[in-house]
């Protein structure tokens, strides 16, 4: 199979092939391995390889799935193989070798999926950039120049590339749609419950996080969600079970919605770069088009205590996850044992009261949504920015030491939420929404004038992804997006990828 057939397939494509006999797996994963080989030297979105595994999913055959035989790559964060290294993407964990495999992860193999390895991710995931000390920066396919995005920007940038044509992302505050954006992709955070996260855990970061995948297709969300769906014995919550499949969903008959439009930030603080507004105009514009009732909507909600309610939950359960699998702290990056100090501060009392008030978003967003079927937005607050700008500077540097050797007598969290904010601007419009635990979608439809992606954002209501498929199929049909592959103006390693 040449490089070219196989990068011009999204998942249900090769699937078709292979089904069919028009070609075998083997061929299949021999040219995705090639793909990484040669596209990964200078993306580095891959940080572990499982070629021999994959090799033994084939003799060992096929399920008969719908998926059978598709290529994919896990994030290293959350989802164990087992005997196959999790990083995690911190020094800290290096070598460490999980003794059982996820469940979310089972799914996938049982459906047919050949995991060919693991992608890199923030240390934790605690960063809306890739770029962890262990594994260095990730690039994005686009522009070597800019940010693949965060948490899951090595799964995005490995399918941006053509390397495979699905891969596994999580997301705690946008980490799926972030990237997504940023690469041009198709990303749904699902409703929280929808995918499960055991067996050790039953959630993650008290319910903010949610596993799912990037694409490139919308359709190949919707199967890969069929595939994975459904919870697991003493789940602490489950989502609405679908009416029917996810996938057909993407191609039932429109009905018309009411779709909210938030034209600036969710939160109100954010003035978006010229960009979002435009796609996120343009996008209303072509939802009213389509026969959709399209007006404007507030949430009413200021930045200040969500942003902090974010950083309490995530910072707690990092320190819990820190002290109960003895990580060794000294070996975390700075920010991240600054981190850890801010997650023991929190009070029993602080943290109830800051879960309380990521319930009572829900209720207040769930109220908005009572009247509407899907909210739009964009995705970021602003086009894919240059790596590294979102480290600490050198202030935040001088702070991060003071905490850790003991010069600073002040509060570690102040630190945490001074070095996050910056982080948290560039994403005004998606943690919101893992702290409702509603669905929420990235569709890639519209470029910057010198053509990086940038991402609009649809919210469903809670357990009701087919409203935000159906509408995705209907706006990806009537605005195809294009991919690095089918682009003319290609950049040069698409090019050279394109020619084996």
């Amino acid at each position: 199979m040449k490089a070219a057939e196989y990068r011009s397939h999204d998942a249900m494509g090769l699937a078709e092939l292979i089904a069919t006999k028009q070609v075998q797996p083997q061929e299949v994963m021999e040219t995705a391995i090639r793909q990484m080989e040669r596209l990964n030297p200078a993306l580095n979105a891959v940080v572990h390889t499982t070629y021999d595994r994959a090799a033994q999913i084939l003799e060992a055959g096929l399920p008969d799935s719908p998926l059978a035989g598709v290529p994919f790559l896990l994030k290293d964060l959350g989802q164990f193989w087992e005997g196959v290294p999790t990083s995690s993407g911190s020094r800290a964990l290096l070598g460490f070798m999980p003794m059982f495999t996820s469940t979310l992860t089972s799914r996938y193999l049982a459906g047919g999926l050949v995991i060919l390895g693991k992608t890199s991710t923030p240390e934790f995931g605690m960063a809306s950039v890739t770029e962890p000390a262990i594994h260095g920066i990730t690039n994005n396919p686009w522009d070597p120049e800019i940010t693949a995005g965060g948490s899951s920007g090595g799964s995005a940038s490995a399918v941006a590339s053509g390397m495979v044509p699905v891969a596994h992302a999580s997301d705690g505050g946008g980490s799926i749609r972030i990237p997504s954006a940023a690469c041009g992709l198709v990303g749904l955070k699902p409703t929280r419950g929808r995918n499960p996260v055991g067996p050790v855990v039953g959630e993650g970061w008290y319910g903010l996080a949610a596993s799912h995948v990037v694409t490139r297709t919308v359709r190949d969300s919707a199967a890969l969600l069929d595939l994975s769906h459904g919870p697991e014995p003493g789940d602490p919550y489950a989502a609405t079970p679908p009416q029917g499949s996810f996938l057909e969903a993407v191609c039932a008959p429109p009905r018309r919605l009411r779709i909210g439009v938030i034209e600036d930030a969710v939160t109100g603080d954010v003035t978006l770069d010229p960009d979002s507004r435009e796609a996120v105009g343009k996008t209303a514009s072509l939802l009213e088009d389509l026969g959709h009732v399209v007006e404007p909507v507030s949430t009413g909600i200021g930045p200040g205590p969500g942003r902090r309610a974010m950083l309490v939950l995530s910072s707690v359960d990092t320190a819990w996850m820190v002290e109960t699998f003895h990580v060794d702290q000294t070996l975390l990056e700075p920010a991240n044992q600054v981190v850890v100090r801010a997650g023991k501060e929190i009070s029993a009392t602080e943290f109830a009261a800051n879960l309380f008030l990521v319930r009572s978003y829900g209720r207040l967003i769930g109220q908005i949504m009572e009247r509407h079927d899907v909210l739009l937005t964009s995705t970021l607050g602003t086009r894919p920015w240059p790596h590294r700008i979102l480290q600490p500077d050198a202030e935040q540097q001088e702070r991060i030491a003071a905490v850790l050797e003991g010069r600073n007598a002040g509060s570690a969290f102040d630190v945490v939420e001074d070095v996050a904010v910056r982080n948290m601007n560039r994403i005004p419009n998606t943690w919101l929404f893992n702290m409702t635990g509603q669905p929420a979608m990235s569709l890639p439809l519209h470029r910057t004038a010198i053509g990086h992606p940038v991402g609009v954002q649809l919210v469903g209501r809670l357990g009701r992804e087919e409203d935000l498929f159906n509408v995705a199929g209907q706006l990806e049909e009537a605005r195809p997006w294009d991919h690095p592959f089918t682009n003319p103006q290609r950049p040069q390693w698409a090019e050279s990828g394109a020619q084996q």
